[in-house]
């Protein structure tokens, strides 16, 4: 280990073991998936991938050919005396797990990932050189956390060109951090090491072609658990199968041929999705997609039946009864169901009416 730590400190990275690991160190390859969580203080969340400059790229000593997975949490921080925490997975609940070898847009985080072994934690200063993409990295990694698209806000570029490009990333420490690039601790701790093969890959580590072929299979997957009853963990799957399309239809020019095709095949995945946060009664992210996609497609039934039922639930009862309108219009034969959501509607309004009046009766009899 001391050997190893001497090549980091001569690339401008100082390692501080907090924790010694368990068995022989990992010989990552790339498809090796890593599993990180912050040491005590750090967690970690998934990531994407991208080119990154070769003026960036991982200390070679460490660079590797074949592909595995790493899971861990991870905390950042600032290197100066307050060490002020930029970013805590474990404060997100959810370890970064990262795909060795596919271009992650950090490439520092692979070099120190190859470094551990499972259940080590360790604190890693790293120069400016290391980290002056970590603004644009953790902005995707909130992104995720917060289930917004990861590459929300950003074109198809290098990283490099979209730190130029955007004045703001969203969030102030991150636009001070890329105006003035400071070095950067991350306190890892390692949660497991997975071998190619043994893992499932998340869709952001996959490749173009990867990413066509396991859209069909995720959403099958995705229906299956739905009717399981496993409703969050379809709509993960209808997310994930989502991610995968608007990835590669970011690629295309808008409204060409492959564009519209690809967003052909995103609105029944998102329909279905919508019908996962129906059931979880998160029906204001079913009026959003919604409409986004009656935006685009003005006689979707099913949108406009979906954000009908959304509409009812928020006690927007004008624009409910005009989706279920369009709804009919669209669709006479779907009337036995509209009538029976109407209904529904109009006892819920009759409820709350009486409900209103007991109240308000109770208020002036004192």
């Amino acid at each position: 280990m001391a050997d190893v730590i001497a090549r980091l400190r001569e690339d401008g990275i100082q390692k501080r073991v907090i924790q010694e690991g368990r068995g022989e160190l990992p010989h990552f390859k790339d498809g090796t998936k890593a599993s990180l969580a912050p040491s005590p203080k750090q967690p970690a969340s998934p990531g994407f991938p991208a080119s990154a400059p070769a003026v960036f790229s991982s200390w070679s000593a460490f660079q590797v050919s074949l592909v595995c997975k790493a899971t861990f949490h991870y905390r950042t921080l600032h290197s100066d005396e307050e060490g002020t925490v930029l970013d805590d997975s474990r404060v997100r609940g959810k370890p970064m797990e990262l795909i060795i070898g596919k271009k992650f847009k950090l490439p520092v985080w692979e070099t120190i990932v190859s470094t551990m072994r499972e259940g080590e934690i360790a604190q890693f200063h790293c120069d400016v050189k290391h980290v002056v993409l970590y603004p644009l990295v953790a902005k995707s990694l909130r992104n995720i956390a917060a289930g917004k698209d990861p590459l929300e806000g950003q074109r198809h570029c290098c990283g490099i060109a979209q730190m130029h490009e955007h004045s703001s990333l969203g969030h102030a420490d991150l636009d001070a951090l890329q105006q003035n690039p400071q070095p950067l601790v991350f306190d890892i701790e390692m949660l497991k090491v997975e071998d190619p093969g043994t893992y499932q890959q998340d869709p952001w580590a996959m490749t173009d072609e990867e990413k066509a072929k396991a859209v069909p299979v995720i959403h099958q997957e995705g229906n299956r658990l739905y009717r399981e009853g496993h409703v969050k963990e379809a709509a993960a799957k209808y997310y994930d199968a989502i991610a995968c399309l608007k990835n590669l239809q970011m690629k295309e020019q808008p409204g060409s041929p492959d564009w519209i095709q690809l967003d052909q095949q995103i609105t029944p995945l998102l329909l279905n999705y919508c019908q996962c946060k129906l059931v979880a009664q998160e029906y204001y992210e079913v009026l959003d997609h919604c409409s986004s996609i009656l935006n685009k497609y003005d006689d979707n039934v099913k949108a406009y039946f979906k954000r009908g039922k959304a509409h009812a639930a928020v006690w927007n009862a004008q624009e409910a009864q005009a989706d279920f309108a369009k709804v009919l219009e669209l669709d006479p034969a779907l009337a036995p169901i509209v009538s029976k959501e109407l209904r529904a509607l109009e006892a819920r309004i009759r409820q709350k009416d009486q409900e209103d009046k007991a109240r308000f009766r109770g208020i002036f009899s004192h």
